[in-house]
């Protein structure tokens, strides 16, 4: 049977979250700097020839119609093919963190089976069908540290210089939704200049959902208090609940408190990008 193993899903870290505006329609404007990092969902793909689509969950249960599935059977869809897949998944990255691991897995399915089902599409045809799963599923596919704008839509490669950080994930999730829907959020925010961003990449800016997150979910203050109690300067990284900070190679983690704590690297591109021409 034919097989591809052991493909990464990198999680990514917002530098900073400005909220700029809101559309009439209701979405926000928004300007991030994103930052993948090398904490990965791992993932298996099996050819079946009997064009069924399954899923294994290796580690941590996942919804039945996750990203996975659906990104697997829109591609199947689109491209037509009589091909099916196995796939297991090793979760590594927590859900609800801020980190998208779901929008990266989805991402890593329509790489890794455009190759296993040898279907030749570019990456402009994965984007069409990732930005219908997702708005980060396109910046995982694009491979490469991002300035976004606009919804999320409007993507520039920035170059980061090597660095390491302490992710610390309080027990308890975040819905995006919850966040984004709070009448006590910032929306308001000044239009930042790049050139600001690219003079201090790690310290710049603020995540303007984070005042909202921790009074929904009193363990993000905890964990930034962690953080601040190990002389770090943390702040929360997307909708939460993840936060994170910059820390140097000598940097001893101690007691987690409860907390899940993984030091991690950044990285210049994602693992699997040229998958798609």
């Amino acid at each position: 049977m034919k097989s591809l193993f052991d493909i990464p899903a990198p999680a990514k870290l917002n530098l900073f979250l400005h909220l700029v505006g809101r559309r009439a329609d209701g979405y926000h404007l928004l300007e991030s700097a994103f930052m993948l990092i090398d904490w990965c969902d791992t993932l298996h793909f099996e050819l079946r020839a009997d064009g069924a689509i399954s899923r294994e969950d290796l580690t941590t249960a996942l919804p039945a119609d996750d990203l996975i599935v659906r990104a697997a059977r829109a591609l199947q869809a689109l491209s037509g093919t009589g091909h099916g897949v196995h796939i297991g998944i090793a979760k590594s990255i927590p859900e609800q963190a801020g980190l998208g691991g779901g929008s990266s897995d989805a991402a890593s399915t329509l790489l890794a089976l455009n190759r296993l089902w040898g279907l030749g599409l570019s990456l402009s045809q994965l984007q069409k069908i990732g930005l219908q799963l997702g708005a980060d599923v396109p910046f995982f596919l694009n491979g490469h540290n991002a300035w976004v704008s606009g919804i999320g839509e409007h993507m520039t490669p920035i170059t980061l210089a090597p660095a390491r950080f302490v992710v610390v994930k309080p027990g308890e999730g975040l819905q995006t939704q919850r966040i984004f829907s709070h009448p006590d959020l910032k929306r308001d925010t000044k239009t930042a200049i790049i050139l600001d961003f690219a003079a201090d990449a790690y310290g710049f800016g603020h995540n303007d959902l984070q005042p909202v997150a921790q009074a929904l979910c009193p363990a993000v203050t905890k964990a930034l208090a962690w953080c601040s109690d190990r002389g770090l300067v943390a702040k929360m990284s997307g909708s939460g609940s993840s936060v994170f900070a910059q820390i140097a190679e000598s940097f001893e983690a101690g007691d987690h408190a409860g907390f899940q704590v993984r030091q991690c690297r950044n990285l210049a591109t994602h693992p699997l990008q040229g998958w798609a021409a």
